[in-house]
C-alpha cells in the first residue's frame, strides 16, 4: 500500500533521511525502530503530507505524493489517522468532544445522531464508554492515549501511523495498548506503522521492522530476524546485547533458535552425543507474537570444536564461532 523509494529530506544543513526505501503492505503492523534522532519520526511525517522531502517518492495505493498540490493532498491527509506520542487532547474538551474533533475540522456535525452513535461504537472499542463526558484532567495515561486512538478512527481511515504512542507509558499500559492496536488491525483491517524506538513494542505486534540508524535503513525484515541475529555492529550496540564477556580460554558458539527447532532440547543431546563438558556463558529467550525465539553461547574446547559444529550442522542449528 505504501512505497518509499530513496526519500531524502534535509533541515537547513542536516541531512535527516538519505535515500530512505521500505514498503508496507495491505493490513499489516509495520514498524520503523531506531535511536533517538535517526529519522524515524520526519519518515512518519513526510508520508502523510505534514513534512514535503527533497527527493525520491512515497506512493500511496500508487499515488505519487510529490504530484500532488497541497489541495490535493488533503484527501489523502483523512485516509491516514495520526496518533501522538503526548496524546494531544484538548483539555477543555470532555472524550466525547476531543473523539468528534476531526470530524469538525472536516465540517462535519458531531451532534447528528449518526456521529453520536459513531462516537459511542469507538469509544465502547477502545474501552472507554464510562468516560465520555470526562475531561483529559480526570483519566490516566493510558486512558488518554485510547482516547487519541478513537480520535484517529473516527473519520474511518486506511492507516493508522503511531509516533512513539506508548512511550510515555508504563509496560503494562503499553501491553494493553498493543492489543487494542492489534485488534483494531485485525477488526477494521487497518494498516498500521509504528515508530518506536522500545523493542518490546514491535516484538508484540510487528509482522516487519525496517531499522533506521542515522537517516538510512541498515535492516528491513522480520522483528526476530533483527533481534535474534542482528548481523551490523549499530543494530548489536542498540539491542545492547550481553554477549561481550565471554572466556577468552576455547572457542565460544553462538546458537540461533527460530521457530523450527526453539523447542528442541539441541544442547542436551549433544552433550550426550558427543560426551563432552561445555558451559553455558550467555543465553536469552525473546517472545514474538507468541513465538519464542533465542540464542545462547556455549564454550567448548578447541579439541572439541569441529565436532559441536559437525553435530550443530547435522541438527540444523544455525551457528557461528565468536571471534
Amino acid at each position: 500500500m505504501i512505497v518509499i523509494d530513496s526519500v531524502t529530506k534535509t533541515f537547513q544543513d542536516h541531512k535527516v533521511l538519505k535515500g530512505v526505501s521500505l514498503s508496507v503492505r495491505e493490513n499489516e503492523i509495520y514498524g520503523i525502530i531506531g535511536q533517538s534522532g535517526a529519522g524515524k519520526s520526519t519518515l512518519l511525517r513526510c508520508i502523510n503530507g505534514l513534512e514535503a522531502f527533497d527527493g525520491g517518492e512515497i506512493r500511496v495505493n500508487d499515488t505519487a505524493l510529490s504530484k500532488l498540490s497541497r489541495k490535493e493532498l488533503r484527501p489523502l491527509q483523512k485516509r491516514m489517522g495520526m496518533i501522538f506520542q503526548g496524546f494531544n487532547l484538548m483539555e477543555r474538551l470532555d472524550v466525547y468532544h476531543n473523539i468528534a474533533l476531526p470530524m469538525r475540522f472536516w465540517g462535519l456535525n458531531p451532534s447528528s445522531p449518526e456521529a453520536g452513535r459513531k462516537i459511542t461504537e469507538l469509544a465502547e472499542l477502545v474501552g472507554l464508554e464510562d468516560k465520555l463526558r470526562s475531561k483529559p484532567r480526570e483519566l490516566s495515561g493510558g486512558q488518554k492515549q485510547r482516547v487519541a486512538i478513537a480520535r484517529a478512527l473516527i473519520l474511518d481511515p486506511e492507516f493508522l501511523l503511531c509516533d512513539e504512542a506508548t512511550s510515555a507509558l508504563d509496560p503494562e499500559i503499553t501491553k494493553g495498548i498493543l492489543s487494542l492496536l492489534q485488534r483494531i488491525n485485525k477488526e477494521l483491517n487497518i494498516t498500521i506503522i509504528v515508530v518506536t524506538h522500545q523493542m518490546e513494542v514491535v516484538k508484540q505486534i510487528c509482522e516487519r521492522v525496517a531499522f533506521i540508524s542515522n537517516g538510512t535503513v541498515l535492516k528491513e525484515g522480520r522483528p526476530e530476524e533483527l533481534f535474534i541475529k542482528p548481523e551490523k555492529k549499530e543494530i548489536r550496540d542498540f539491542l545492547r546485547e550481553n554477549s561481550e564477556n565471554l572466556p577468552e580460554n576455547g572457542v565460544n558458539i553462538q546458537l540461533f533458535f527460530n521457530d523450527s527447532n526453539n523447542l528442541k532440547p539441541t544442547v542436551t543431546q549433544m552433550a550426550r552425543a558427543l560426551d563432552t563438558d561445555f558451559s553455558i556463558c550467555w543465553a536469552k529467550l525473546e517472545d514474538f507474537r507468541n513465538t519464542v525465539y533465542g540464542s545462547l553461547v556455549i564454550n567448548v574446547e578447541e579439541k572439541d570444536r569441529n565436532s559441536v559444529c559437525a553435530f550443530l550442522d547435522s541438527r540444523k542449528i544455525l551457528w557461528e564461532v565468536l571471534q
